[in-house]
C-alpha cells in the first residue's frame, strides 16, 4: 500500500478540548472508535483515531501503530514526527495506537503489527508527512492570526517565529485555530532535506521517549495490572504437545487459600484465585490425568533422524541458476556438510500475560499486543462478536523476539489470546481475569524456532568454489496458520529466507527445502529464518574458503560481486577490526560472518578464545551496519548490542530438547542467558547512507555464531560441532 492510499487528510477536531489532531478519523462505529488514550498519568483523554496531535498546552502526542517492545519504535515514531514537525523533544509524548486496520496498518504487510524490523523502514515516510502537516496547519493559523504571510513564519524547537515583528508563540496557543483550517494534501507538502535534519541522524541527543517512565515505575506492564474484583489465572497444560485432558481432581488446588475456582477450558485447566501466588500454588496442587493418544511422544534425536531421511531428496525447488549437477559430477572436489538447528525458546523477561474482560456482550483486553489484526480477529472469532464490539488497549511489553506474535494456529494449540478468551467463558461473563504465564510455562509450554536441518554441499573447481547447493528440512511456522500465505506452492519463503538469496555468485546454484509437520508449536523467533540461514550459510562459506585457501574476507569479497552493499559492511568491518587475516594470536582468534535480512546488510568480526571449562569466550565484536538513513543512532547500537548479546546466547546455550514428547527445560538454570560478565565489548559501525531506512531491530542476531563458530575452528574445534549450541549447558549451573 502506498502512503497516498492511507487516508491522512481527513481530521477531526476535538470540541472543547482546543487539540489539533493529524491523521485520519473515522465515523464513530462503537469502541474501536470511541478508543481514548492519556497522554500521561492524569492527562485529558484523547481521541486516537489519528497520528499526531498538539494540545492547547503544546504538549504533542504521537500515536504510533507500532508496539513498544523495548526496541526503542515510540522514540522512532516520535523522531519522524518531531523532525518534521520541528517539535521541542521534551514536549513530545506517545501513546499506543487503538486496533483499526484500514488506519493504522502497517505498509509493509497490510495488517495493524510489529515485526519483520519494519516499524520505522514502513512508516518513515508516512509520520514524516504528519507533522509536516501538523507544522503547516500551525504556521497558518498563525499567520491568519498575526495578519501576515507563512512564508515570513518561522518555526524552530517547538517555537512558533515572526521575526519583523518579534512575535513568538508556542504550539499549544495555535492550536485550535489551526484545528478549523482546511488541511493541506499531505502529498504536496515538501519534506525536509537530510542535510536540515536536527534529529534524524543525530547520536547522543534525544533520550528515549519511554526511558523516564519504565524508571520511575509508572510504565505499566500486563503484570501491574490490578483490577477491582479480578480473578488471577493460571492454566494447568498437557506437558505433551496435543495432550488432552482426561480428566482432573480439583480438590487439593481449592484448598488453598485464595483460589475461588478451578474450571476446564478449552486450552486446559484453569485455576482463577484472589492473587499471583494463589493461582500458581492452586496449579501445583492440580491433579491432572492426560489423554496423550494423540500426542508428541518423539525424543529431539529422533526428530532429526527423520529430518536427515527427507534431506537425502530434493525438495521444493527455492530457486536456481546454472546447472548444478553438471557442476558438481565435473567438480575436483565436493565438500558436504551438515548444520542442525534446535527448537528455541524466545524466553522474553515478561512472560506471556494480559488482562480481559467480558460483560457478555463485548470485550476489552489490555496487554502487551503485538499483532493487533491477528490478535483481534482471534477474540471476535472465540466470543463471536462483530469487530466493534472487541477492543484491545496496547501497552508496553517486556520484550518479544517473535514471542507475542500469536498466530492463532487451530492445528498446534492456543496462546495467549486464546487463553484469555478461554479463562474469560469458562468462569462467566462480568469477571475481569488476568491470565498469568510463569516462565517455566514459557519455556515448557510454549512456542518455539522451529527445528531446521540444511544439507549443503559446495563444487570445487581449479581452486575456486563453484556450485553450491542447500536442501532445508524443517518445520513450518507458518503452515497453518494465520500466515499461511507465506508458504507458496510447497514452499515456506521464511524457512529459506538467507538461503535462497545469497550474497555471493557462484555458476551454479540450488536451494530447495522440505517442510516436515511437527506437533511442537513453532512460531518466528528474532531474525526468523537468518538465526538459521545466516548461520548455515556463512559458516559453510567459510569452511569452502578455508578449504580452497582463501583468506574468508578476501575470499568473500571475490563473490560479491553482485552484492555491493554486502561487500561495503564486510569492507567497513574488517577495517575498523584492522583484519590481518585468519590466524591464532595469543590464544585468540577471529571469525567473520554477514548477511543480509530485512534489507540490511550487516558484518561481524568476533575475537574468541577457549575459556573455563571449553566454553567460547568471546571477547570483541565488530560490527558493520548499513541500514539505510539511520534514524535514531543511537537506538541502533542499542539494537545491534542487544542482538549480539541474544544472539550469543542461542549459539552458546540455546537447545531446547524432548524427551519422550516432553520439553526437558524448564527456567533459566538449563535454558540459561549470556550472563552479564560473558557479555562482550561490542563497536558498532554505522554505514552512511542516503536510502530509506530497513530495519536493524534484528540484525545483530543472524551473523555472531557464525563469527563465533567461524573463529573457533581456527582452534581447532571440529566444524561438524559448530552448529547450534556452540556449547551445552551444565544443568546444575543455577540461574
Amino acid at each position: 500500500m502506498t502512503i497516498s492510499q492511507v487516508p491522512l487528510s481527513r481530521r477531526r477536531f476535538i470540541v472543547g478540548a482546543g487539540a489539533l489532531v493529524i491523521g485520519a478519523y473515522l465515523p464513530s462505529t462503537g469502541a474501536l472508535a470511541r478508543t481514548s488514550a492519556a497522554a500521561a498519568p492524569g492527562a485529558p483523554a484523547l481521541d486516537a483515531n489519528a497520528f499526531v496531535q498538539v494540545g492547547a498546552d503544546g504538549i504533542v502526542t504521537v500515536i504510533s501503530k507500532h508496539t513498544e517492545v523495548g526496541q526503542g519504535v515510540y522514540t522512532g515514531m516520535a523522531t519522524l514526527v518531531a523532525e518534521e514537525l520541528d517539535a521541542d523533544w521534551a514536549q513530545v509524548r506517545v501513546v499506543a495506537a487503538p486496533v483499526d486496520t484500514s488506519v493504522y496498518k502497517n505498509l509493509s504487510f497490510g495488517f495493524q503489527g510489529t515485526g519483520g524490523s519494519s516499524s520505522v523502514a514502513n512508516a518513515y515516510e508516512q509520520m514524516r508527512r504528519m507533522g509536516a502537516m501538523a507544522r503547516a496547519l500551525l504556521v497558518q493559523a498563525a499567520a491568519q492570526s498575526w495578519k501576515t504571510s507563512a512564508q515570513e513564519i518561522t518555526v524552530q524547537a517547538g517555537r512558533i517565529r515572526h521575526a519583523a515583528s518579534g512575535r513568538e508563540a508556542g504550539f499549544g496557543e495555535f492550536a485550535a485555530l489551526a484545528a478549523t483550517l482546511p488541511p493541506p494534501d499531505p502529498a504536496s507538502l515538501p519534506l525536509k532535506d537530510p542535510a536540515n535534519f536536527t534529529l534524524i541522524g543525530k547520536a547522543g541527543g534525544l533520550h528515549r521517549v519511554d526511558s523516564l517512565a519504565k524508571t520511575n515505575g509508572s510504565a505499566q506492564f500486563s503484570q501491574d495490572i490490578h483490577e477491582p474484583g479480578m480473578l488471577t489465572v493460571t492454566i494447568k497444560k498437557s506437558p505433551r504437545f496435543g495432550g488432552r485432558v482426561a480428566s482432573f481432581d480439583a480438590s487439593r488446588a481449592l484448598a488453598v487459600p485464595g483460589v475461588v475456582a478451578v474450571k476446564q477450558t478449552d486450552t486446559g485447566v484453569a485455576v482463577y484465585a484472589k492473587n499471583t501466588w494463589a493461582a500458581i500454588q492452586g496449579r501445583d496442587r492440580l491433579r491432572v490425568e492426560w489423554d496423550d493418544a494423540q500426542a508428541e511422544r518423539r525424543n529431539t534425536g529422533e526428530i532429526y533422524a527423520e529430518f536427515r531421511r527427507v534431506a537425502q531428496k530434493t525438495g521444493v525447488l527455492a530457486k536456481s541458476h546454472g546447472k548444478p549437477d553438471e557442476i558438481f559430477d565435473k567438480a575436483d572436489r565436493v565438500i558436504e556438510a551438515e548444520y542442525t538447528f534446535p527448537y528455541v525458546a524466545h524466553a522474553p523477561m515478561e512472560p506471556l500475560d494480559g488482562y480481559l474482560f467480558w460483560d457478555g456482550e463485548s470485550v476489552r483486553a489490555r496487554y502487551g499486543c503485538q499483532i493487533q489484526t491477528l490478535d483481534h480477529k482471534q477474540l471476535c472469532d472465540l466470543f463471536q462478536l462483530p469487530p466493534e464490539k472487541v477492543q484491545i488497549d496496547t501497552i508496553l511489553a517486556g520484550g518479544s523476539f517473535g514471542r507475542r506474535i500469536d498466530l492463532g494456529n487451530p492445528t498446534l494449540g492456543p496462546d495467549l489470546a486464546a487463553d484469555m478468551a478461554a479463562a474469560a467463558k469458562a468462569i462467566g461473563p462480568g469477571h475481569g481475569v488476568k491470565v498469568v504465564w510463569t516462565r517455566e510455562d514459557d519455556i515448557r509450554n510454549g512456542w518455539y524456532r522451529p527445528m531446521i536441518l540444511h544439507r549443503l554441499r559446495g563444487a570445487i573447481r581449479g581452486g575456486k568454489v563453484v556450485g553450491w547447493t542447500d536442501t532445508v528440512v524443517g518445520h513450518s511456522w507458518t503452515l497453518n496458520s494465520a500466515m499461511t500465505a507465506l508458504v507458496v506452492n510447497g514452499l515456506d519463503l521464511m524457512m529459506v529466507e538467507g538461503a535462497s538469496e545469497l550474497p555471493y555468485t557462484f555458476e551454479a546454484f540450488r536451494c530447495d527445502a522440505h517442510i516436515v509437520p511437527g506437533k511442537v508449536p513453532t512460531t518466528s523467533l528474532r531474525s526468523v529464518a537468518s538465526t538459521h540461514t545466516g548461520h548455515a550459510v556463512e559458516s559453510f562459506i567459510d569452511q569452502l574458503l578455508q578449504e580452497t585457501g582463501q583468506d574468508p574476507v578476501e575470499g568473500r569479497l571475490a563473490l560479491m560481486g553482485d552484492a555491493p552493499r554486502e561487500a561495503g559492511v564486510l569492507r567497513a568491518v574488517a577495517k575498523a577490526a584492522n583484519w590481518q587475516g585468519a590466524r591464532v594470536v595469543d590464544g585468540r582468534a577471529r571469525g567473520v560472518g554477514v548477511a543480509k535480512a530485512f534489507d540490511t546488510r550487516v558484518a561481524q568480526i568476533a575475537e574468541v578464545s577457549i575459556g573455563e571449562g571449553g566454553i567460547p569466550r568471546v571477547h570483541k565484536v565488530w560490527c558493520a551496519v548499513d541500514c539505510g538513513v539511520a534514524v535514531n543512532p543511537d537506538v541502533i547500537r542499542a539494537q545491534i548490542e542487544g542482538g549480539i548479546g541474544y544472539g550469543l546466547s542461542m549459539a552458546l546455550y540455546g537447545n531446547i530438547t524432548l524427551k519422550d514428547g516432553v520439553i526437558e527445560q524448564s527456567n533459566f538454570n538449563d535454558f540459561r542467558p549470556l550472563r552479564i560478565d560473558e557479555m562482550p565489548e561490542i563497536e558498532v559501525i554505522i554505514v552512511p547512507s542516503s536510502e530509506k531506512p530497513t530495519g536493524v531491530g534484528e540484525l545483530g542476531v543472524p551473523t555472531i555464531a557464525p563469527a563465533v563458530g567461524n573463529a573457533l575452528a581456527l582452534l581447532g574445534r571440529p566444524r561438524t560441532s559448530l552448529s547450534l549450541p556452540l556449547h551445552q549447558p551444565n544443568r546444575d549451573a543455577g540461574v
